[in-house]
């Protein structure tokens, strides 16, 4: 009886961990970048992020480290050259009118949308919020960071605004 509780767990295991959720983008690895809408509507094509690098955040208006990781990249986005970077935060709060209030409140100076199907799909199973990925011209992906960052760290962003 225990084995075959054993193989149950295994395949069910298995079964949870194979769904297209479930696997996460890595650095070196390289993703479709997509469109988006942003919480204010403007809308923002594919063709739109080509030939910059682009620094995504996950975020929730609910969480306390999502905020003051968002502060510093309200101090970064006006040393990022726009022709060579952009930052994008996806809130993955469940409604859209949470986010959009926050977002509205703090006038971030950088493009917030609601995480997407799509792009949940592209960036796949997140460890946690905040979360940050900077992907490439090319659309590699060269940075993966999760949790708060220090300040240090957020600051080590210009690099790709340059």
């Amino acid at each position: 009886m225990n084995i075959l509780r054993g193989c149950c767990f295994s395949l069910l295991l298995l079964f949870c961990t194979s769904g297209q959720f479930a696997h996460a983008v890595e650095v070196g690895q390289t993703i479709r970048v997509s469109g988006l809408t942003s919480l204010s509507g403007e809308t923002m094509t594919a063709e739109q992020f080509a030939g910059k690098y682009l620094i995504i955040q996950i975020w929730a208006s609910w969480c306390p480290y999502c905020h003051k990781q968002n502060l510093n990249l309200q101090k970064l986005a006006p040393q990022l050259s726009s022709d060579k970077a952009v930052i994008v935060a996806f809130s993955v709060d469940r409604d859209e009118f949470s986010a959009k209030n926050y977002a509205e409140e703090h006038a971030w100076p950088f493009l917030t949308a609601m995480m997407t199907p799509e792009w949940s799909t592209t960036l796949g199973k997140r460890r946690g919020i905040p979360e940050l990925y900077v992907v490439n011209p090319q659309g590699k992906v060269v940075r993966k960071d999760f949790g708060l960052m220090v300040d240090a760290d957020l600051f080590e962003l210009k690099k790709y605004g340059r």
